[in-house]
């Protein structure tokens, strides 16, 4: 049990890190880079994946307290971002002055491509920076185990 928890660990870590990289890539050069999302949620099941499989090994063995806060508290990052992307839209719309997205609806197209744009690299900021924090948890987890 313990190589398929390092062995999903090290994939854990490595689809974590490649969305965060490509993610800082993409906020920069293209923020309409479906690699990211794609590479995140992949990242996020291996996530799931692997503290299941933690917490099935934990019955056999005691690990540290650390590994398994470094282990669980990214679980509650990714969530906690996707709330906030969620959120990201509504604000960006409440930073322009509009009532809803019906509201951008009534705008000419070029303006309304603007406030697209800007919801979308606000969303993608958002994850980038979750997927960052989740490398660093998920190194952690991997360094006190």
């Amino acid at each position: 049990m313990k190589i398929v928890h390092i062995v999903v660990g090290s994939a854990c870590l490595a689809a974590i890190a490649a969305s965060a990289l490509v993610g800082i890539w993409a906020w920069y050069r293209d923020p309409r880079l479906r690699a990211f999302w794609w590479l995140l949620r992949a990242a996020q099941a291996l996530l799931v994946i692997e503290a299941v499989l933690g917490g099935i090994w934990e019955i056999s063995r005691r690990a540290s307290g650390l590994h398994l806060i470094y282990g669980l508290v990214p679980i509650a990052v990714s969530l906690v971002a996707e709330q906030l992307r969620l959120a990201s839209a509504q604000m960006v719309l409440d930073s322009r002055g509009f009532e809803n997205a019906a509201a951008v609806g009534k705008l000419p197209e070029s303006e309304q491509q603007v406030v697209v744009q800007t919801i979308i690299h606000r969303e993608l900021g958002v994850m980038v920076l979750a997927a960052i924090v989740m490398t660093v948890l998920v190194a952690r987890a991997a360094m006190t185990g």
